[in-house]
């Protein structure tokens, strides 16, 4: 499959291209910064240099063409404002939907966050955050020409994979180590089956392809 990843040079992105490559996927990471070139490659990603907060739908529709599926795991970043929590992780997600959609791709998969609402109340930065992941997750819930699964995981931790997880429509809060997001992303992109749904994710005691399999009624 060929597999195109907004926010290319993210902890989860490069975890997950990295897998998607060693099984002999090609993995396509959007980056807005040409320095970061190097390390896709070095996880056996293509880099493709795009901005997504600029970008029109046409120039990222050209980046998504001939992909069998796209992965939106961008992100603003933690040192953010509020305008950039709207601008990437509302907007980019928005465009990168609009974009699957003109350049003829169903398969949408979103890395979005427990606890996204687009009518969360608060004042913090990380209230803006949750409004706007799901307020994009509601948009890309909307377009019935994608067929979308979108992933909230816990509080993501760099601790190793354990391969062991809990997937469900409401999973309660902890934490789930990026190695068993990304493990868990490939395993949704293989499963046609979970579109349709939002799932949360955190560590549990199930093997990711059998949570994934049970998840889609296989």
């Amino acid at each position: 499959m060929r597999i195109v990843i907004a926010g290319g040079h993210g902890q989860i992105a490069l975890r997950l291209e990295r897998l998607l490559a060693a099984r002999g996927d090609e993995a396509v990471g959007i980056i807005r910064d040409p320095g970061q070139r190097d390390d896709l490659r070095a996880v056996g990603a293509e880099p493709v240099v795009l901005d997504l907060e600029s970008a029109t739908v046409e120039e990222t529709a050209e980046a998504l063409r001939g992909a069998d599926a796209v992965v939106f795991a961008a992100g603003a970043g933690p040192n953010s404002g509020t305008d950039r929590k709207d601008t990437v992780d509302r907007g980019a997600a928005v465009l990168f939907a609009d974009a699957a959609e003109r350049a003829g791709v169903r398969r949408y998969v979103v890395v979005s966050s427990m606890g996204a609402d687009a009518d969360h109340p608060g004042d913090e930065v990380f209230d803006a955050y949750l409004r706007a992941k799901g307020a994009a997750d509601a948009y890309v819930r909307s377009r019935t020409a994608l067929d979308w699964t979108i992933l909230r995981p816990g509080m993501l931790t760099n601790d190793a994979g354990t391969g062991q997880v809990l997937l469900a429509a409401s999973t309660g809060r902890g934490p789930v180590p990026r190695d068993d997001v990304a493990a868990a992303l490939m395993e949704l992109l293989d499963t046609p089956a979970t579109a349709g749904l939002t799932l949360e994710l955190t560590s549990g005691n199930v093997p990711v392809m059998v949570a994934v399999k049970d998840i889609a009624g296989n």
